[in-house]
């Protein structure tokens, strides 16, 4: 019996964009009877091919507009294939672009029935599902006001809310692990446990690799449209590391590198781990050019954008490394106590000389994801005992 419930063969996308811009109801007359119309072809996907199996945690990685989106899209039916073919076998719910459909002139209670009906569910379906709805999204006392005023992050939880009410055979997931403040991203990652332990079929997009290590068996790497990769979930994260690592060498495929700094030494790798306890920060680089001192430092951001510590070896008394010689490696270690709170931190790391020439400034070297049943509303959630005594009557 044949377990596969997508398949994907040789599949190509291909865009047409028009040169011109009809931006009047002249221009587009002038524009269509031209007998030349310029346009360009934008190759999204080429030759892309894969299969999931039922019951199965399928991730997708790659960079910020290397295909991930539309592979997705095409398996959902939004988007056609150019060349090749799609086949799944079961119902499917998109969790693509959440929200869309809603109508910001109607309440919230109003947006639960429209998009209910977009997603296939009857006004009866929707009623008898309506309380788990509102009570997932926290929303309870904001359902007869206006979507126009709410706030994004409470737009997406009322989308993501609903859409967990399908319960259809194939789960497609953009990126909703994004979204939302930390108690509804402890939702969404307790939902998603909850599928993988059902065994429901979820094809996955991330940039969280420890959430594609954490759910996936298996994965891919898209670039440049093509799948540069297939393997276990962990083998695939790593791919998509190196492929960082190696844009950092100048370009890759023509794509300007976003490394800032002379060169003279140069970061060539990352590995973070995380447990309950302990962070570690493993760092690789290579000496391109005589150093005579070498300070490293540390930032971690948090997904707010904020800046949750900064440090450098100097600060934290620890000498600089000293005498380096074109060709050498050079390998350093963060190690700090977790007490960072339930969210995702982006990591950055800078090399500057002893003069503080600036040699590698590398803004997303890596980031790790903490999770916790305790949460804060600050970054950091330190070890804390809590005791009380009640005294008298």
């Amino acid at each position: 019996m044949d377990d596969v419930v997508i398949r994907v063969n040789n599949v190509s996308k291909v865009f047409k964009l028009p040169h011109e811009k009809n931006s009047s109801i002249k221009s587009a007359v002038v524009n269509f009877y031209r007998r030349e119309r310029g346009y360009e072809l934008q190759k999204a996907l080429n030759n892309v091919s894969l299969e999931v199996k039922k019951g199965e945690f399928f991730g997708i990685v790659g960079r910020n507009g290397s295909g991930k989106s539309t592979l997705l899209k095409l398996l959902a039916g939004i988007y056609t294939p150019t060349k090749g073919a799609v086949h799944v076998n079961g119902t499917l719910t998109p969790f693509i672009e959440l929200g869309v459909g809603f109508n910001p002139e109607l309440t919230g209670r109003e947006n639960i029935y429209l998009n209910g009906a977009l997603l296939g569910f009857s006004r009866k379906e929707i009623s008898r599902m309506y309380k788990d709805i509102v009570e997932f999204a926290e929303l309870e006392k904001f359902m007869d006001q206006k979507l126009k005023n709410y706030s994004s992050g409470m737009q997406v939880r009322l989308a993501f809310s609903i859409a967990v009410q399908a319960e259809s055979d194939i789960l497609l997931v953009d990126e909703v692990l994004a979204v939302g403040d930390a108690d509804f991203q402890r939702k969404c990652f307790d939902y998603f446990k909850n599928l993988k332990r059902d065994k429901r079929t979820v094809v996955f997009i991330s940039h969280d690799m420890n959430a594609v290590k954490e759910f996936c068996e298996r994965g891919i790497l898209i670039d440049d449209g093509q799948v540069k990769f297939a393997g276990t979930a962990s083998e695939t994260a790593r791919e998509y590391s190196k492929l960082f690592m190696e844009g950092y060498e100048g370009s890759v495929k023509g794509r300007p590198s976003s490394r800032l700094g002379s060169g003279d030494v140069r970061i060539t790798s990352v590995n973070t781990s995380i447990d309950a306890d302990r962070l570690s920060i493993k760092v690789r680089a290579k000496v391109n050019k005589k150093v005579d001192e070498l300070v490293y430092g540390l930032h971690i951001i948090g997904q707010d954008g904020a800046e949750i510590t900064s440090m450098n070896n100097r600060m934290i008394n620890i000498p600089d490394v000293k005498n380096l010689l074109p060709g050498s490696i050079v390998e350093f270690e963060w190690k700090m106590p977790n007490i960072f709170s339930d969210g995702i931190y982006n990591i950055m790391l800078v090399l500057v000389d002893g003069a503080m020439k600036q040699l590698d400034y590398f803004e997303d070297a890596d980031r790790f994801t903490v999770r916790r049943q305790e949460h804060s509303n600050t970054a950091i959630l330190p070890p804390v005992k809590v005791s009380h005594k009640i005294k008298g009557g």
